[in-house]
């Protein structure tokens, strides 16, 4: 037997602390330890478990004297101040919770970003308070299992008394001392009345959109709020008390598999419009997938709240089976609205010829010019999945006149083929390089090569500047895309989605011709393009010349083993720069071969590389009949 390492008596004090600091909120004790010194008391500090070190900070405000005696010598002593920062406690107990989402954080800490990990919602940004973040994650996953239960046929109790799982305890105590000392500490009312003051994100479904939830929760100020399966005058009433109570910082609700009567739309739009004036504002707004009953035209508190909401920054109805007399409502409001709206998602509804009196009023002059100001703040417009076709790309020309601002446009999945692409190209003729569009999305729009090689040309010489992403996977193109494609490639584009166009060894061989000056490329989509061997050295050249280029998807390209010297070649070419080379599906994959020259190519501790664990012939091929 090897020898059982004791541990050490300050060790064995930690423990003792530890559990005290879980059992009883004792004031006193938390005092003395504010008393400690420094190297101490960051000793302490990560072996607390959340609920400790919860409490332990509470204390922290009623520290008077931040400071420690120092003694240099006999007589000279000095006060040094203490800087007692939880933070990166905090952030290593989330990360050691939700590991998926640790990993991420480590890549993207800079930027702001929303994650959603096995369901709980984290909204993290610079500066982060990651205590808050930790409880908000915390009470999400209560509020979830919460549901779970509340919603079984046989259960009639009150929402307050179900029990917490004790695999959730088990996270905040680290040793299962929680259900030890007293039975409250199970129970959800507990959670939402100690940590509800840290919600700022919640994600609530219907059973829990009731008078009792929201007593529960009267200690959040939440910013932003999902709802999702909103059905009945009940929940209606719920949500609205829910609103009532932060209504001064709620700034973004949005409802999932929701069913609306113009009663409970308009109750609901009605209560937003009424503390619009005193709130701070409602910014954004949106119902997905979800029906309007037996509503013959939008109802008036929505108009209202579109036509008066001066915060609103973005609107989504998408995929709410919409007809198209809806959506022209929609946008007749909003070119008469106040709002200063940048996003406007449409997307997902069959809105065929919503602009089609757009279109005629423009050009019969009838409508006072500067008449829709409104729409210059509009830089984002999804209207993916629409049924659109060629004339409703020509009646949006004409609505894109008065968006000069616009920045993203997406006409996927939509049947609009070369006529409509030659409708948007007119446009971009007639906008003498003005229009500052950054992505275009124009993925399976049923497009042929001859209307893509107009659509790159023009993109080229009338922009004001180059486009940042460009989509037009999905389309028929050929091998005979590959050559401007090539040239395309050697212009200010940085990511570019050109999956499952059908262009073939050749195509990229074409394409690789092309590459004759520096990219600025820094993403690239080349999947399900059967390229075999030529896919592998297309991207050879590739990362020679684009030395920014740090994702490439290149899954299902067919590509023999002999393609690993090569790639591995081309990897070394793009100098430490590749975060993410996805080479799925490929029959290079699934042979017992070494991958050893590839293995160690490495970003932030992590392979580069995404690859089948089983031979391509056995995988799924998205576009085989």
């Amino acid at each position: 037997m090897g020898e059982v390492e004791v541990p050490s008596l300050i060790t064995l004090c930690i423990y003792s602390i530890r559990d005290e600091l879980i059992q009883v909120d004792n004031h006193d004790l938390s005092s003395v330890l504010y008393q400690l010194p420094t190297e101490l008391f960051h000793q302490l500090l990560p072996q607390l478990p959340p609920l400790a070190l919860h409490k332990l900070q509470k204390r922290k405000s009623d520290i008077v004297d931040d400071y420690e005696l120092l003694t240099d010598s006999v007589d000279n002593q000095r006060k040094r101040k203490r800087y007692l920062n939880f933070e990166e406690e905090w952030k290593a107990l989330y990360e050691a919770r939700w590991p998926a989402f640790g990993r991420r954080s480590k890549n993207f800490e800079s930027k702001s970003f929303a994650r959603s990990a096995k369901g709980k919602e984290a909204v993290c940004e610079s500066g982060n308070d990651w205590q808050q973040i930790y409880w908000e994650a915390h009470l999400q996953n209560c509020l979830d299992t919460t549901a779970e239960i509340a919603l079984f046929p046989s259960f009639h109790g009150r929402i307050g008394e179900i029990e917490i799982q004790g695999s959730i305890l088990n996270y905040i105590d680290h040793g299962g001392h929680i259900n030890r000392f007293t039975c409250d500490h199970s129970k959800f009312a507990y959670h939402c009345q100690q940590f509800g003051l840290y919600a700022r994100h919640l994600r609530l479904p219907n059973i829990l959109c009731v008078e009792e939830t929201c007593l529960l929760l009267r200690n959040a100020r939440l910013e932003s709020l999902e709802l999702q399966w909103i059905k009945s005058d009940e929940h209606v009433e719920g949500l609205c008390k829910l609103i009532n109570q932060n209504y001064r910082s709620l700034k973004s609700i949005k409802f999932m598999h929701c069913k609306f009567t113009m009663a409970s739309l308009s109750a609901i739009c009605d209560l937003l419009c009424m503390h619009c004036p005193q709130a701070h504002g409602l910014q954004h707004f949106s119902i997905k997938t979800s029906s309007f009953l037996e509503i013959p035209s939008l109802p008036a508190g929505l108009i209202s709240l579109l036509s008066s909401g001066r915060s609103l920054s973005s609107l989504c109805l998408s995929d709410n089976h919409l007809p198209r007399h809806f959506a022209r409502i929609v946008f007749d409001t909003l070119i008469d609205a106040s709002s200063s709206i940048t996003v406007l998602d449409l997307s997902e509804n069959n809105i065929m010829g919503w602009l089609s009196h757009f279109k005629w009023k423009y050009r019969s002059n009838t409508e006072p010019a500067g008449k829709y100001n409104s729409l210059k703040s509009l830089k984002v417009l999804n209207l993916r999945n629409c049924n659109l076709q060629r004339d409703d790309v020509d009646c949006l020309r004409y609505a894109l006149v008065h968006m000069p601002n616009l920045e993203k446009l997406d006409l996927s999945d939509n049947p609009i083929e070369d006529a409509g692409i030659r409708c948007l190209i007119t446009y971009f003729k007639e906008s003498h390089r003005n229009f500052p569009l950054d992505e275009l999305k124009l993925e399976s729009c049923e497009l042929t090569c001859f209307g893509v090689c107009e659509l790159l040309e023009i993109l080229s010489a009338f922009l004001r500047k180059p486009l940042n992403f460009l989509s037009i996977g999905c389309n028929s193109l050929g091998s005979e895309i590959g050559t401007p494609l090539g040239k395309f490639l050697c212009g200010g584009i940085q990511a570019l989605d050109i999956e499952d166009i059908g262009l073939g060894s050749s195509g990229f061989m074409r394409a690789g011709k092309e590459l004759v000056k520096e990219s600025k490329l820094h993403s690239i989509n080349i999947s399900k393009n059967r390229g075999g061997i030529e896919t592998a050295r297309f991207l050879e050249k590739l990362f020679s010349h684009a030395p920014h280029l740090s994702t490439v998807n290149a899954k299902y390209n067919l590509m023999p083993n002999e393609s690993l010297s090569i790639l591995s070649a081309a990897v070394k070419a793009a100098n430490g720069k590749l975060e993410h080379l996805d080479l799925r599906g490929n029959i290079l994959c699934g042979q017992q071969i070494d991958l050893s020259e590839l293995a160690e190519f490495q970003m932030n501790g992590f392979s580069i590389l995404e690859l089948s664990s089983s031979p391509a012939a056995n995988e799924p091929y998205d576009d085989d009949p």
